[in-house]
């Protein structure tokens, strides 16, 4: 009698205070705390839950619904033996079952994961799920098959596109995942059960696919009302933001950098640091424990997120220790630190200057006789390789920063950098893609300096000139502005044909709107604001409602990346967010952010009513779309590199490898948010707060004349 009261209270109970729904009772087998389980709790649905697979198909009333859930605490899977088969036909049970090891007489030990592979709709599933329509499962575990697929509803494949396998599922593998059995038994080879913790996306499909499964084992139509993932914006499109909104933006952006332990601390450094980073061809490893220390920057700070989401919601770190992002990040703090008042932001963007001028500027790079004295390397594995935009971005990290601490004892360390670059470009201000110390040691400085390089790939070149401006100002050196006018009208005059780009033409237009507002800063002619409106309407033609800026393919001949070409050839190289122009993905990590910082720029310089309105909307949109996750810690407060703004969810294609739709990054994507937000917050610009500095008299000419002189 005893065990009768306890199975009583097993399987009545949960039903009894769950029924407020008018839904037909499902019966549940399952431990009762994944996602779907929960969600169906939280809708109120009637149901009721079983210990067995056994008793749930036993207890179930004739012609209702079963779900067999995966509890994923054995290897194998569910079990279905023959009996239970032939029960769930005499019963005319609707029955979804997740991953079956064993399916009546037939078994299967297969278990994969998946990799570049992504979630195909094969037939139309309804008006939110069309056919071809994609998903990601993120790297889910395959628990096997064992029965062949009577109706195959989603497959998994390795597809190019945006939101649809744009070059179908011919000729490519794929792998069933949802699918129906002769026996009318549908079957899932992965745990869609735990959708929220496995971080599948995008929202509105998952809910979609949800409701079509919960639809067919209650034989009755559902809409969820309460369904969220567990990982969202900070906002919605249309929730009014707090008052504060933006300098809140500002400390959960610093936070985040605590919240994933991107600081290198000395007790984990070797551990991960040491072991991951290898020798910088794949520095990837998993992420840093929640419960380990953060460091106070005096050993730098990491890259952050690659794009691929693991099975458990988690991601993996990228564990490159790169120059760049050490200046970048460098900014952030001390821009934090000013705004909020927190002496210990400060104490660590000072730590990261000193950490970084110290080890990437070491060796040739510190002999004043080498003709690459003042480059910054470009990362640890390999300082020898000197790329002109991270130097720039390095540089106009640490001359933000310095500003805001109110510090000079790095001034002649940024003069060198910016001359160490400037004399290392053309007569024509272009210096190239990436230069290396071998080739540069063999022909001196001086060969570079005076050669008609012509690189019309603004992505490289521009924030460069934008660093040449401000030691300008500083020095008056004319030859500095001379070489920066001769590069950007050049830059104009091949607009947009003889444009190279690298991801996409966007991201090119993006970086040219800060050295043109710094251009008209220091010489405010008609045909510089010229200049400046004509690429900040190219730029804004394309910026939608809520402030963000959508992604834009160019001439296909000119790009160093564009439209993947292939299923095959997915996930192989860097990739654009789009797969055609018109999809509606904003890139955080190669225009929004950067446009934000130009357009920033412009609106102080010209004051113009249009420039400060879609900085403001800019300034909205990165605020409301800030990660926000109690759950996934290590991403809470960041800025994913991909946003659809027409879905409100951070999706797109993830074909960049490394670097695709999920991806963080401390330098280029946090860095200039967060500084940005700041500047807006206290109504400046970069270009007031870099020239607030009081160079000591003379240290701009002496070091002219002692890196350059007369030649």
């Amino acid at each position: 009698m005893r065990n009768h009261f306890f199975l009583f209270l097993f399987i009545v109970v949960p039903f009894l205070f769950s029924c407020s729904r008018t839904e037909p009772q499902v019966t549940i087998y399952g431990t009762g705390d994944n996602d779907y389980f929960s969600l169906i709790k939280k809708e109120r649905i009637p149901y009721s839950l079983c210990p067995s697979i056994r008793e749930a198909i036993e207890t179930a009333p004739e012609k209702t619904g079963v779900m067999l859930f995966y509890d994923g605490s054995s290897d194998s899977g569910n079990v279905l033996t023959e009996e239970d088969i032939k029960r769930i036909k005499e019963k005319s049970l609707r029955v979804f079952v997740e991953c079956p090891i064993i399916y009546g007489k037939y078994a299967s030990d297969l278990k994969d994961t998946l990799k570049l592979e992504r979630i195909v709709v094969k037939d139309s599933l309804g008006v939110d799920l069309p056919a071809l329509s994609l998903m990601s499962f993120n790297n889910a575990i395959i628990k096997g098959m064992p029965v062949k697929p009577d109706s195959v509803l989603l497959v998994a494949a390795k597809v190019a596109g945006f939101d649809t396998a744009f070059y179908g599922l011919e000729n490519t593998p794929s792998y069933p995942v949802l699918f129906f059995t002769e026996d009318g038994i549908l079957m899932a080879t992965t745990r869609i059960s735990e959708f929220a913790h496995q971080r599948f996306t995008p929202s509105a499909r998952i809910k979609a696919l949800l409701e079509h499964i919960y639809g067919y084992v209650s034989g009755s139509d559902v809409e969820f009302d309460d369904f969220h993932l567990l990982v969202n914006p900070a906002y919605s499109r249309t929730a009014p933001l707090k008052k504060n909104a933006r300098a809140e933006s500002v400390k959960r952006g610093i936070e985040w950098y605590y919240n994933g332990h991107f600081l290198v601390d000395a007790s984990w450094k070797d551990e991960y640091v040491g072991r991951y980073m290898g020798d910088g061809t794949m520095p990837v490893g998993p992420e840093v424990p929640a419960g380990f220390a953060n460091g106070d920057g005096s050993l730098g700070v990491l890259e952050g997120h690659m794009s691929s989401i693991n099975s458990d919601g988690s991601q993996k770190y990228r564990y490159w220790m790169r120059a760049d992002v050490q200046g970048e990040s460098a900014y952030a703090f001390a821009s934090a630190s000013s705004l909020l008042g927190n002496r210990e932001y400060a104490r660590v963007s000072d730590n990261l200057l000193n950490y970084s001028f110290n080890e990437y500027r070491d060796g040739v790079r510190n002999d004043p006789a080498s003709p690459t004295y003042g480059l910054i390397g470009w990362a640890y594995t390999h300082k020898g390789t000197y790329y002109g935009d991270d130097n720039a971005r390095y540089l106009l990290g640490a001359l933000g920063a310095t500003a805001y601490l109110g510090t000079d004892k790095y001034d002649r360390k940024i003069i060198e950098g910016i001359l160490g670059n400037f004399r290392t470009s053309g007569t024509n201000g272009f210096r190239g893609g990436s230069l290396l110390d071998v080739d540069i040691q063999r022909r001196g400085w001086q060969d570079y300096y005076h050669s008609p390089t012509v690189n019309l790939h603004p992505h490289f070149e521009s924030w460069l000139w934008a660093c040449y401006l401000w030691l300008y100002a500083q020095s008056g050196e004319k030859e500095l502005l001379e070489r920066v006018e001769r590069g950007v009208s050049m830059m104009i005059a091949g607009y947009p044909d003889d444009w190279s780009w690298t991801n996409g033409i966007q991201q090119e237009r993006a970086r040219m709107i800060l050295p043109l507002a710094w251009l008209y800063r220091v010489s405010p002619t008609p045909e510089h604001k010229q200049w400046l409106d004509y690429m900040a309407g190219e730029l804004l033609k394309n910026q939608v409602e809520c402030g963000g800026i959508r992604e834009e393919l160019g001439n296909p001949s000119k790009s160093s990346f564009g439209k993947t070409p292939s299923n095959e050839a997915y996930g192989i190289t860097e990739a654009p967010l789009i797969f055609d122009n018109g999809d509606p993905v904003a890139d955080m990590l190669y225009t929004t952010n950067f446009a934000f910082v130009g357009l920033c720029e412009a609106a102080a310089a010209t004051g113009d009513a249009k420039y400060i309105q879609s900085v403001n909307k800019m300034s909205d949109f990165l605020t409301r779309i800030q990660v926000r996750s109690d759950q996934f810690k290590s991403v809470d407060g960041a800025w994913f590199r991909a946003f659809d703004y027409d879905a409100w969810d951070y999706w797109a294609s993830n074909a960049d490898a490394g670097w695709g739709a999920w991806s963080t990054l401390t330098g280029w994507i946090q860095s200039w948010i967060v500084g940005t937000q700041a500047l807006l917050e206290k109504n400046t610009s970069l270009w007031e707060l870099a020239n607030s500095k009081q160079l000591s008299e003379g240290l701009a000419d002496d070091i002219w004349s002692e890196m350059i002189g007369n030649d």
